[in-house]
């Protein structure tokens, strides 16, 4: 068991540094290609922490980020995604009400995703994503990955306030 939260942590750490990466990035499409690469590791994590419902929500936000990045994200698409999001997260969900949160982050952060091509509104949707995760990171013993989830909030936070568009006097 000891092995397995290693191996947990030293993913959830790689996740950690592609999504603190991907939040430096100015354009949608980098800001996705590293999200692909994050939920990768997210899932190699989720494994080894035995968390099945994250497992099931990060392999369909894997399918997500993809289309997203390759532009093929079509609004049916997206509903078909949301859907399986949703069913196979319940079906997985080994964590109760904790088990909730990946699925709620994975179709809050879809629907953004298809919706908007403004990066302060996606920097929006990636704040209530990363507070989302963090919850279910502290439950599960992902420590790199709740500590980012924090550092990057905030973080984004700031991005948010400093690109703000505020007309002058």
């Amino acid at each position: 068991m000891q092995t397995y939260l290693i191996l947990g942590n030293l993913f959830s750490l790689l996740s950690a540094i592609c999504i603190a990466i991907s939040v430096l990035k100015k354009n949608k499409n980098d800001l996705i290609w590293w999200q692909v690469i994050d939920v990768i590791f997210c899932i190699l994590s989720n494994i080894a922490l035995y968390t099945y419902s994250a497992l099931t929500t990060n392999s369909v936000s894997l399918i997500r980020n993809i289309l997203a990045y390759k532009g093929k994200l079509t609004k049916n698409l997206t509903w078909i995604l949301l859907i399986l999001c949703i069913v196979a997260g319940l079906y997985a969900n080994n964590r109760g009400i904790i088990g909730l949160l990946p699925i709620i982050a994975s179709v809050s952060y879809t629907i953004f995703m298809y919706t908007t091509k403004n990066e302060q509104q996606m920097r929006w949707a990636l704040v209530l994503n990363l507070i989302l995760w963090f919850i279910h990171d502290i439950y599960v013993q992902a420590y790199p990955s709740a500590l980012t989830d924090t550092v990057l909030s905030m973080w984004t936070s700031i991005q948010i306030f400093k690109n703000r568009k505020c007309p002058r006097p």
